[in-house]
């Protein structure tokens, strides 16, 4: 029966969060049981494709993605997969109409990490980000606001702006893999090879510019996501406020993480705001 396999696909997608990711995971189950399973579906198909052009070195990455993309884009069409993962995606897509734009930006920037390893210009740069995060902030909304157009053209921006604040935290959080491995420099104008305080404090106060607005977005968040999201944003902040920490010349050579007891904590008093109503 087609619903048992598409159950089997949702629990495909939810144990490719837990697996990947235990933070965004904690995160999502603070959303409502209603929207729970279609950010899985979400994180579960961006996680996939992040995997191939970051991890899958013995293989052969632009095939592995170009038969991801196909078999992505006969899903959509067909609205079934033989893969779980992009059956699960592809329900969540019918189900919110989430545009083709969003998705192909996505794969996009999915694609460029396979051969672009600096990002000189503001413009590439900011272009990168807008496929890599924004969009991925953006499907998620569609979930949030569930059909609702004036909502989502109210939160669009912030949206965008919240998903950008994450995916720098995660590269400013990330530069010893990015650049030692993967040979990848992301935030343009930076050497990273001698970095200093001025440089790393400007990428800070443009992540801390990308929360600011986002935030504003969290707080018009329908019910059934505000906890959720706001979860994710204040780990993220905490992320932030240990990187601020850290000296520029030892920043790229260790990677911060929340350690679970700070993170029970952490999500206790994002509870008790959100009961609160301080959001």
């Amino acid at each position: 029966m087609k619903s048992i396999f598409d159950t089997i696909s949702f629990n495909c997608s939810r144990d490719v969060t837990k697996a990947y990711s235990t933070s965004f995971s904690s995160a999502v189950r603070m959303l409502a049981p209603s929207i729970r399973q279609d950010i899985y579906n979400i994180y579960g198909f961006v996680r996939f494709a992040d995997e191939i052009v970051d991890s899958f070195h013995d293989f052969n990455k632009s095939e592995l993605l170009d038969r991801f993309e196909t078999d992505l884009k006969a899903s959509i069409k067909d609205k079934i997969s033989l893969n779980p993962i992009l059956n699960a995606f592809q329900h969540t897509v019918h189900k919110y109409s989430i545009p083709s734009q969003l998705i192909d930006s996505f794969m996009k920037s999915m694609r460029l990490d396979l051969f672009k390893t600096t990002y000189e210009t503001k413009e590439d740069y900011e272009q990168y980000i807008y496929g890599s995060a924004d969009v991925v902030g953006l499907m998620c909304l569609k979930v949030f606001v569930n059909g609702d157009a004036q909502k989502y053209n109210a939160l669009e921006h912030s949206a965008m702006k919240l998903g950008s604040a994450f995916q720098k935290v995660n590269f400013l959080r990330d530069l010893k893999t990015d650049h030692e491995i993967l040979n990848r420099t992301y935030f343009p104008d930076t050497d990273l090879n001698n970095l200093n305080e001025d440089a790393k404090q400007k990428i800070i106060s443009e992540i801390e510019a990308d929360f600011k607005v986002g935030y504003e977005g969290i707080s018009a968040l329908p019910l059934e996501a505000k906890f959720g999201v706001y979860t994710a944003y204040v780990y993220y902040r905490s992320l932030l406020s240990k990187l601020k920490k850290i000296p520029s010349t030892e920043i790229k050579n260790k990677r911060i993480r929340v350690p679970d007891y700070q993170k029970y904590g952490l999500f206790a008093k994002c509870y008790l705001t959100y009961r609160l109503n301080f959001i």
